[in-house]
């Protein structure tokens, strides 16, 4: 109490005139209007902020400006003049006529890409953020540059994933991990192929399949071997292209036992491999000399429902030649002309190697007056293992005979017939 008694002793203003006062300071009205009525105190309400709100406009308008000029240049679809090259001329000209202008312009972009000039990726968002394509429009420029074997095909593919408007499925993804795998670019396909569980897609046995063969091409059998269980333990079916691809990584690795191992349990199932895949497969065998492991692909391929042609059955002459089996190699040999193959120029030879290792020069002789009774002539390969094998018998008159034979057929067959 005796502090406010001291504030208000020391006011020696009247009542009235501090009631006043109150009334300014607390009232809107009689502030505005004692505002107005000086327009100084106007002036300096209404402009004193001015100058810092203008700054700060004045600021963001210049950052919008230069974001904008960046976003523009980012954007820069450069026209295709006419200082272009021919080839570049002929490719823009070769373009399908039913292809839409959006479509046309970007081909052209590509045709002409220079990356001196510009990225792939300012070239691609300047496509869609201008002309805004549709996943038609994706489609069509893919499937033109896929035509004509474009080589940044692949690149394009890449980064349309990641657009919306190419509104990326799992079989967009299959097909570019299957391209890198082509082109042996591992990195790439593992890069797109983990973008793709990223983002949510379902890793399905058609996918895992083209993972299995790109490793499988590439020599990582790990790698396939992961991949192959992983559709196992996932429950999705195995099919005849997830086999192969598992069987050839096999046959590459240099262990063909594993991969007859996969063949046994193909046919369990009534799933049977293709052609090829049972040719590398008894290849494989021959090359070593394995003769156990070759018959019995031989046999798998008869029991798959394929009939055997000259070069499997070629396959079957060299394991025996290899192994040092002539009398077994001729047993195929004479199987084959039974079944109404004619022997090829290669069988031949593999014959005539296989009497050669075991030093058999009569069979050898008979084989060939066989063959010249049926009409069947020796050809180049036979011919020169059979020289060969004559020099170092040093049979020379023997040696010109084959020789002066072998050209004087050559010459008839070259003569065309009157």
């Amino acid at each position: 109490m005796s502090f406010f008694a001291c504030q208000m002793l020391s006011y020696s203003y009247p009542v009235k005139r501090t009631n006043t006062v109150i009334l300014r300071t607390h009232h809107h009205i009689p502030w505005m209007k004692s505002s107005l009525q000086n327009p100084r105190i106007l002036r300096s309400l209404k402009f004193s902020p001015r100058p810092i709100i203008t700054a700060s406009i004045d600021g963001e308008e210049r950052g919008g400006d230069v974001r904008l000029k960046e976003e523009r240049t980012k954007l820069r679809w450069a026209e295709i003049g006419p200082d272009i090259t021919e080839v570049q001329k002929q490719a823009i000209s070769q373009l399908p006529s039913k292809m839409t202008k959006r479509c046309k312009a970007f081909m052209k972009q590509i045709i002409c890409f220079s990356p001196q000039k510009t990225s792939l990726s300012q070239l691609l968002d300047a496509w869609v953020k201008i002309m805004k394509p549709k996943r038609a429009d994706w489609l069509a420029v893919l499937k033109e540059m896929r035509r004509m074997e474009h080589p940044l095909l692949l690149e394009v593919m890449d980064l349309a994933l990641v657009q919306e408007s190419f509104e990326a499925n799992v079989r967009d993804y299959t097909k570019i991990i299957d391209g890198y795998g082509k082109q042996n670019r591992l990195h790439d396909a593992e890069s797109v192929f983990q973008t793709m569980k990223n983002r949510g897609f379902t890793c399905d046995q058609v996918i895992l399949t083209a993972m299995i063969q790109m490793y499988s091409k590439a020599g990582c059998l790990r790698l396939a071997e992961a991949t192959f269980e992983e559709i196992k333990l996932l429950g999705l079916p195995l099919d005849k292209r997830a086999y192969g691809s598992m069987i050839m990584g096999y046959v590459r690795a240099g262990r063909p036992n594993h991969g007859e191992c996969l063949l046994r349990e193909m046919e369990a199932q009534k799933i049977y491999a293709g052609r090829e895949v049972y040719k590398a497969l008894l290849r494989a065998y021959s090359t070593i000399g394995d003769t156990k492991g070759a018959q019995r692909v031989f046999d798998a391929i008869q029991f798959a429902g394929i009939a055997p042609d000259i070069k499997l059955c070629a396959l079957l002459i060299n394991a025996y030649a290899v192994a040092g089996q002539s009398d077994d190699a001729r047993s195929v040999f004479e199987n084959l002309r039974n079944a109404g193959l004619e022997p090829s120029d290669k069988c031949v030879a593999l014959m005539l190697a296989a009497y050669e290792k075991e030093n058999k020069l009569k069979k050898a002789l008979d084989l060939l007056i066989d063959l010249e009774k049926e009409g069947i002539m020796v050809g180049k390969e036979a011919s020169e293992i059979l020289v060969g094998w004559f020099r170092r018998l040093g049979v020379v008159g023997e040696v010109e005979l084959v020789l002066r034979e072998y050209s004087a057929e050559e010459v008839k067959c070259e003569i065309p017939a009157l």
